[in-house]
């Protein structure tokens, strides 16, 4: 499962290369818009989070971690269209000069390709990864606390229906892949990585 997983990104990081800055600007903007006007579901899925966290006995400063509100999410989408105001990175070169044979030699920034991020209860980290992600045209494989699970899934919901909305709605494009199972975590760092 998660091997396919993984082809899965990888495949999905050839389409997102491809895309001009214009493009990701475009869902980008989109995905703002969408966690403001999908704002009550992730809240209610947050607070759902919250209160089995609590039961649990996550400590007060976890909580607050976890916790949004309508000000935070705001901050989140506002967050998004700051990603979506910087330079596109892809393309841009760094470096370069002609050799004594004439050739042009350049170092340019390009798409790393998939990447894994692992992060604890912080709700932010899912929209602030992908936006990343996508402006930097890669595909991301995201494992969360399972302390927000649902407000994962209800924000990761919202990129995809940005996506959909984008015209972006082959599932090439949407792989925001979220694991939430513990031992996904040792399993991915095992992936053979000729097949991803």
């Amino acid at each position: 499962m998660l091997e396919q997983m993984g082809i899965a990104a990888k495949q999905a990081s050839y389409k997102l290369a491809q895309l001009s800055s214009r493009e990701k600007n475009r869902v980008l903007e989109k995905i703002a818009d969408e966690l403001e006007a999908q704002s009550e579901i992730i809240l209610n899925a947050n607070a759902q989070d919250v209160a089995d966290a609590r039961a649990n006995g996550l400590s007060e400063a976890m909580l607050d971690r976890l916790a949004l509100t309508p000000a935070r999410l705001k901050g989140i989408a506002d967050d998004v269209r700051q990603v979506c105001n910087l330079a596109d990175p892809v393309g841009r070169v760094i470096d370069g000069g002609v050799l004594d044979s004439g050739l042009r030699l350049e170092r340019r920034r390009v798409p790393l390709g998939v990447i894994g991020v692992i992060y604890e209860a912080r709700p932010n980290v899912t929209v602030d990864v992908a936006s990343l992600c996508l402006k930097t045209g890669n595909a991301v494989i995201l494992r969360g606390g399972k302390e927000t699970c649902r407000t994962n899934a209800a924000t990761v919901a919202v990129i995809q229906d940005a996506l959909k909305s984008c015209d972006y709605r082959q599932a090439q494009y949407r792989r925001l892949i979220i694991l939430t199972a513990r031992w996904s975590v040792k399993c991915c760092v095992w992936i053979n990585t000729s097949t991803c």
